[in-house]
């Protein structure tokens, strides 16, 4: 056969131990989120939109404003514009930011937390069905540099505004090392005894 090459079975069991079984759960992650994603999205694909008005899940359009908002840190626009008065974000992982975070309040607080360490975020990838946006964006470090991974969001809506969200790292493991570096927990006396702040 002119053309073909066929590898040996030892150079191809070769090539197998070399993936990195990180490589392989980061691959798992991401394909696990872009499934998600699919399966919201459905099995046919969209109907051609006409030219110059995009058909967009109007859902699809809130989350897109809303990036555009966190992208210029503005928080007044996301307390008034896109949270609902009992939104519910929660952060999983075994770090010092992770838990629920339940109303405006603690979202913010949160968003300023990740300010600090200079968090930036570039969508990938948005679907709609219903009430629920799935949003796959990479999601990055600046202060100190160390975290860049993928991230799938699952938003639900309701009334125009953002009442839920759930975030997945494509790499828990990473984030939580990296929000223990940048955001240690005080030691014990002061946690216990938190000094006033006068």
């Amino acid at each position: 056969m002119s053309g073909t090459s066929v590898v040996p079975v030892s150079e191809k069991e070769l090539l197998l131990t070399e993936i990195s079984r990180a490589n392989l759960l980061r691959a798992a992650g991401v394909t696990a989120a872009a499934a998600a994603a699919a399966a919201i999205a459905g099995p046919e694909p969209a109907a051609a939109a006409p030219v110059g008005k995009p058909r967009e899940h109007p859902n699809v359009t809130l989350i897109r404003e809303y990036y555009d908002a966190y992208g210029k840190g503005d928080l007044q626009a996301l307390r008034t514009r896109f949270f609902a008065r009992d939104i519910l974000w929660t952060i999983p992982g075994h770090h010092p930011l992770a838990g629920a975070k339940e109303g405006p309040d603690e979202v913010l607080a949160f968003f300023e937390a990740l300010g600090r360490a200079g968090f930036k975020a570039e969508t990938i990838f948005l679907a709609a069905d219903g009430d629920w946006v799935v949003d796959l964006h990479r999601g990055w470090s600046t202060r100190p540099k160390g975290l860049d991974i993928t991230w799938a969001l699952a938003f639900r809506i309701k009334d125009g505004r953002i009442a839920e969200a759930i975030n997945y790292p494509g790499d828990q493991h990473a984030a939580d090392a990296y929000f223990w570096k940048v955001f240690p927990l005080a030691d014990l006396p002061d946690r216990l005894h938190p000094r006033s702040r006068n």
